[in-house]
């Protein structure tokens, strides 16, 4: 990670403009299709930090959410995979997906012993600001010595397990549900990343390059964000397919179209 650098903290505003009422029950209608990845919306995100005892926690779950990194991906990272000087900061993210099979891979493959990065963008001033306090604080080192090999390696910034991120949301969702607040889908650390998916998309970032983001290697994988979205967008328009019917004759008559002029003719050809 480069140095460490102060970001300007911006006001506390939703991070994407945001009719939450209407996107929860769009959400619901999603999930009425019962194959619709199960995502939370930025407002419920920052309510699950809250409930987080540490800032090592939550940093933690604040990468997998200002990322979309696959939890494997998320604990991977070392201080080294970080570049946080302006105007762009972002991260190196190693694609660790489940490797296919040496027949599946085709001729021209990666071997399974490539790994491939992709680069992802930081914007989040609030998110930096605790990522550097976090590893200030608890003096993360850039390297650690391998009690196997005895060499010096990166230092993974979280050096816990799947299980160990598992608990610390159970336990946060407990918290929340004890103080009157409750989730309407499963959170778990892949929640997190569909999160991500549907937040870019609210904001406006193509197709092409959201699967960039993710590391999809197949547009068909990212596409499948696409189906809830176009349920949101639709309904935001607030298409009207009906009016008063006095109002529709007054206008047919007024225009002829009652009269035989066959307007369908040329209809026909669209």
């Amino acid at each position: 990670m480069s140095q460490m650098i102060p970001y300007g903290a911006p006001p506390a505003v939703m991070p994407a403009a945001l009719d939450y009422p209407a996107a929860l029950a769009l959400r619901r209608m999603a999930q009425t299709q019962g194959n619709m990845p199960e995502y939370l919306l930025a407002v419920e995100v920052s309510a699950l930090l809250h409930y987080l005892p540490d800032l090592y926690q939550q940093t933690c779950v604040d990468t997998l959410w200002n990322t979309g990194a696959r939890i494997n991906e998320g604990l991977a990272l070392s201080r080294a995979d970080f570049t946080l000087t302006p105007p762009y900061p972002y991260v190196s993210l190693a694609t660790l997906k489940q490797r296919q099979d040496k027949a599946a891979r085709g001729p021209g493959a990666p071997s399974k012993k490539v790994v491939t990065h992709r680069l992802v963008p930081l914007s989040d001033a609030n998110y930096l600001n605790r990522l550097n306090s976090m590893i200030a604080t608890l003096r993360i080192p850039l390297e650690r010595k391998n009690k196997r090999t005895g060499r010096m390696e990166p230092a993974r910034i979280w050096e816990v397990t799947d299980r160990t991120v598992r608990t610390w949301l159970g336990d946060a969702v407990a918290r929340a549900a004890a103080d009157g607040v409750t989730f309407s889908v499963p959170v778990t650390p892949h929640t997190l990343r569909h999160s991500y998916a549907m937040h870019m998309l609210y904001s406006g970032v193509p197709l092409k390059v959201l699967q960039g983001l993710m590391g999809h290697k197949s547009m068909k994988s990212t596409e499948v964000y696409t189906r809830i979205f176009a349920l949101d967008v639709a309904a935001r328009h607030r298409v009207q397919f009906s009016m008063p019917g006095t109002e529709a004759v007054a206008m047919l008559k007024n225009t002829g179209l009652d009269k035989g002029a066959a307007p369908h003719d040329a209809l026909d050809v669209l």
